[in-house]
């Protein structure tokens, strides 16, 4: 079953969504000048408008006429859950038992690019790393969200590459801010796939290739804390808007838990993949 892809692209300079059909986009902007970015479509609760619009159409915008951008480019927040698979609690080797509460950070838009375009290496640093993993977007906004309802809340799926400056993750004692949010230091994308079905992010197993090597690779059912729970907590301190996105956690197997660390290099190539939402895909440029 295919389900609706929304996307926000980059067309001769201007910024555009719609939904992705064979070939391309069908851009939409233009006709639902209301809606200035897809954050304002999923407030209105758009999508299915936007899909109903793109039905038996053609693309408005070929493949390889237009650069990808995160599909929700100006979320009022991006939080990101941290060591949230049992594996990489252990690579951190202080003995240390499953956390009561999660980890979270935040991010900026900013600090992410999409799919097709280069993750961007700092010369400050070259501790680059990868982390892929699933990207949820609220749709239904919230406060004190009940976990059994969560699913309620999320309008589409996405993809994650949480791109890392390593060295700059250990900075200060408190926080890992400044080594997550270095300019289109990590990607999302390609596109956000309508939430239609609890098996989408109950039965996921997200994959992480490195030019072509399996690097990361596991099952969203074995996360310490599930999407419900994280879309729980995140809801108790925080109200959850249309348009903000969870970057929900990763896998063992970033480049910084081989010995020697695996950074990424100008060159190389870093897929995300998730059957029934896409692959991400990126390269790697200095800048």
């Amino acid at each position: 079953m295919t389900r609706t892809r929304y996307a926000t692209i980059r067309a001769e300079g201007q910024q555009l969504y719609g939904v992705v059909v064979e070939g391309g986009v069908m851009a939409l902007s233009g006709e639902f000048a209301q809606w200035r970015t897809l954050r304002d479509v999923i407030a209105a609760d758009g999508l299915g408008a936007l899909a109903a619009a793109a039905e038996g159409r053609t693309a408005t915008h070929a493949d390889g006429s237009f650069d990808w951008e995160i599909p929700v480019p100006d979320p009022e927040k991006i939080l990101c859950v941290g060591v949230n698979f049992p594996d990489r609690n252990a690579e951190y080797k202080d003995g240390s038992a499953q956390p009561k509460y999660m980890s979270l950070f935040p991010r900026f838009a900013r600090s992410f690019t999409g799919h097709g375009r280069p993750l961007v290496r700092p010369p400050e640093n070259h501790t680059l790393d990868y982390e892929g993993e699933v990207v949820v977007v609220i749709g239904k906004g919230g406060r004190r969200i009940a976990a059994a309802d969560a699913y309620d809340h999320i309008a589409g799926l996405s993809l994650c590459n949480e791109g890392t400056i390593r060295d700059w993750v250990r900075h200060a004692k408190f926080n890992v801010t400044q080594g997550k949010n270095w300019d289109a230091s990590g990607a999302i994308g390609p596109w956000m796939v309508a939430f239609e079905d609890a098996a989408q992010l109950d039965g996921a197993r997200l994959v992480t290739r490195v030019n072509g090597e399996v690097r990361q690779e596991d099952v969203l059912a074995r996360m310490m804390f599930s999407i419900r729970e994280e879309i729980a907590y995140i809801s108790t301190f925080t109200t959850l808007m249309p348009g903000d996105m969870i970057v929900t956690g990763t896998p063992t197997g970033a480049g910084a838990r081989f010995d020697p660390p695996k950074y990424l290099v100008p060159g190389d190539v870093v897929e995300v993949e998730v059957a029934g939402i896409g692959t991400l895909r990126n390269g790697v440029v200095d800048e």
